[in-house]
């Protein structure tokens, strides 16, 4: 009933938020050729010496032309990694021009820029004249089935674990973290798009990826203290020693935290890329409904089917499962909200030629976000060690 209940209102307050951006469809195709143009002048005007002006203004050009004409939600609603890719291409302009590269080098990177804004052009003008009920369902389909895909994990994961480990009272507190997470994805939303809070596309950016490094750190942190619970008699010897205050203590916090966070930053994105596509097709309610409505089905299934796995898998296995699950999940994390902070250069973006790009595994081909990944990679390891070698040594 619960969970009835707050797929109804997520639903309202995402229609809500539609409603409320009522404007005419956007015209993607000239919104990409007046991007391009843009862009050809200060390709071609870029001088090395001035390479921090020529940064600010290729900065301009993806918040200004790319995310605020809506090109970029639109492009994200059909295909996450098809956005990242764009969005690395514009980070890997601006860090360039930012360090003075040579003239030829930051033409190439526009070319190879220009040349993924013309393929997008295309696909928006052959979808024009296409029936809108189809695109319309698939998109809401897609959406909530790929951004509720992280989070579900997540909360998945913790959601059996609170129930594996006896402590079914604390369920509502889980599910609490679950509504005040949807609730402040819809406020954030609704905040950047009402100007309330003054939140422009950098801060949106900033907020992304800050949210996501944070996110990643606290999975490190309950990813570790499940590792380090995982044999059977410690175990024992914690539940019996914290059985009245384990979901009170820090890590219960703990594990409000992650479910809050994971479901927040989906939810926020969830949110937008809804209102955007309410906008873009105003008569199709039934299919943008019906899109919404089986994808939150199909997540459904999965949960369910989350939790019965999870209660059936041995102590040991479950707990480093669900460990693995979530350290994966944390290098991901780091990978996506290092690439955020690219865009808005607070972090450098350093191409690495002989790298790939898998944006649903937060991999990007910049050495500071695959060394942030590293580093994550590191620190699991160690962690899992850790509490192997703590034995041994008593």
């Amino acid at each position: 009933m619960a969970r009835k209940l707050l797929l109804t209102m997520f639903l309202g307050l995402v229609l809500m938020g539609g409603a409320a951006r009522a404007e005419a469809a956007t015209d993607f195709v000239a919104a990409l050729e007046t991007l391009i143009q843009h862009g050809n002048v200060l390709a071609d005007a870029y001088q090395a010496e001035d390479g921090l002006t020529s940064s600010d203004a290729f900065s301009d050009l993806y918040f200004d032309d790319f995310e605020a004409s809506g090109l970029e939600n639109a492009i994200a609603r059909r295909d996450g990694g098809r956005k990242a890719e764009l969005e690395g291409r514009f980070s890997q302009l601006i860090s360039l021009s930012a360090k003075g590269a040579a003239h030829l080098e930051v033409l190439s990177a526009w070319e190879h820029l220009r040349l993924g804004l013309m393929e997008e052009q295309a696909v928006f003008s052959a979808a024009s004249g296409a029936d809108s009920w189809w695109p319309s369902f698939s998109s809401a389909f897609l959406i909530l089935l790929r951004e509720g895909a992280e989070a579900l994990l997540v909360v998945g994961a913790l959601v059996a674990y609170v129930q594996r480990v006896g402590e079914r009272k604390h369920m509502t507190m889980l599910y609490g973290a679950i509504f005040a997470a949807v609730v402040a994805s819809f406020f954030t939303a609704w905040a950047i798009f009402t100007s309330v809070m003054g939140l422009d596309g950098r801060a949106l950016e900033a907020l992304e990826g800050l949210t996501m490094l944070l996110a990643a750190g606290v999975l490190l942190y309950v990813g570790h203290w499940l590792l380090s619970k995982r044999e059977a008699e410690r175990w024992q010897a914690y539940i019996h020693k914290h059985v009245d205050g384990a979901i009170e203590s820090g890590s219960g916090l703990s594990l409000m935290a992650a479910v809050f966070l994971a479901v927040y930053r989906e939810g926020a994105e969830t949110v937008l890329f809804y209102q955007a596509l309410i906008a873009d097709h105003p008569d199709g309610g039934d299919a943008i409904i019906s899109g919404f409505v089986l994808a939150a089905v199909v997540l459904g299934g999965l949960f369910v089917a989350i939790r019965i796995l999870g209660l059936r898998l041995p102590l040991k296995l479950f707990f480093t499962v669900t460990a693995v699950t979530l350290g994966a999940l944390a290098v991901v994390f780091v990978g996506k909200g290092v690439a955020e902070l690219q865009v808005i250069r607070w972090v450098s973006a350093t191409q690495w030629d002989g790298g790939f790009q898998v944006s649903w595994l937060g991999l990007f081909p910049t050495l500071e976000s695959l060394g942030a990944q590293l580093a994550v990679l590191v620190i699991l390891a160690l962690g899992s060690c850790w509490p192997l070698l703590r034995r041994r040594a008593s």
